[in-house]
């Protein structure tokens, strides 16, 4: 039968184990490193990917408001009497206007 030997190589195997363990590790640790700036810009990247979209959000549905106002000014004479009554300050011939002023909060 054949018997198995064992070459014991002393302090140099165990040493070239851990050199290779350490040579492992600080290959491990340099990736990390490296990619570390880029997985920070991503996540930066994915934040204002999501604050741009809350925003075009905001932006479209004032869009829509406004497209319904404008529609309403060209398709309802009632909207637009109204609106000049509001924002203009206008009145029908004859009528008089009220106005109600707000009181000054720093006056006691």
């Amino acid at each position: 039968m054949s018997e198995r030997r064992t070459i014991d190589t002393g302090i140099w195997g165990k040493l070239t184990k851990a050199v290779m363990f350490l040579l492992i590790i600080a290959a491990l640790l340099a990736v990390a490193v490296w990619y570390l700036p880029l997985i920070k810009q991503n996540e930066r990247m994915r934040a204002d990917i999501l604050r741009l979209e809350q925003e075009v959000k905001r932006e479209e549905t004032l869009a829509q408001r406004r497209r319904l106002a404008i529609d309403a000014m060209h398709n309802d004479p009632e909207t637009v009497e109204r609106y000049a009554r509001e924002k203009l300050g206008l009145a029908k011939a004859g009528e008089t206007v009220i106005r109600f002023e707000e009181p000054d909060p720093n006056r006691p």
